[in-house]
């Protein structure tokens, strides 16, 4: 019997390090300190992938993960064309639950996953709708207030305090939470990696 790979997640977002715990994965964490800022792409869509490229081989670079398999990822929301990423401070997040509710978005999470022991990669983007319902100014402010919505992509989670916010989504649940494992198990068939042998 050959000796399990290693599976390291790039990124410090705890809804993703229990979604792969779920599922039956026990991924080591790498933060890849990678400044999101300072990258930029045509569409949202795009800049998830970019984004998540980027934490992934930031992370594959360095010693401690040498032989494994390294994932990142990004979200955003992309709503009017913008993406939207962790706002700011309270007063964006606070206007941007008043732009968003009543209408519905795209969650964009970008994927890309490395095997170091053979240099390959795979990559792509996974798209969800998401129809926001109409909380109050009250509710919104109350929200915002919670501090929850300055940590996470769109000012919102599916996980979290704005759960009773969100009326409806087209698409993967996990995609919204931060990660799609449809998509990690094809691109993980894509190197020819079985998510069967990663389970714990």
């Amino acid at each position: 019997m050959t000796d399990q790979r290693r599976l390291v997640l790039a990124s410090a977002s705890p809804a993703r390090l229990g979604l792969l715990r779920q599922a039956g994965f026990a991924p080591e964490v790498i933060v890849s300190g990678v400044d999101e800022d300072a990258l930029s792409a045509p569409t949202p869509a795009e800049l998830a992938l970019v984004l998540a490229r980027a934490k992934a081989a930031a992370v594959a670079e360095r010693a401690e993960a040498a032989g494994a398999l390294v994932i990142g990822c990004d979200s955003v929301l992309e709503l009017d064309g913008e993406a939207l990423g962790k706002p700011a401070d309270a007063e964006e997040a606070t206007a941007r639950w008043k732009a968003m509710r009543g209408r519905s978005g795209v969650l964009q999470t970008g994927h890309s996953v490395i095997d170091t022991a053979s240099g390959r990669t795979a990559s792509a983007t996974a798209s969800t709708v998401v129809r926001f319902g109409e909380p109050t100014d009250a509710e919104v402010a109350a929200y915002v207030a919670s501090g929850e919505p300055l940590h996470v992509a769109g000012a919102f989670t599916l996980d979290g305090r704005s759960a009773p916010f969100v009326e409806s989504i087209e698409g993967d649940h996990g995609n919204v939470i931060g990660l799609s494992l449809p998509l990690l198990r094809r691109l993980l068939g894509e190197l020819d990696v079985s998510v069967t042998e990663l389970w714990v």
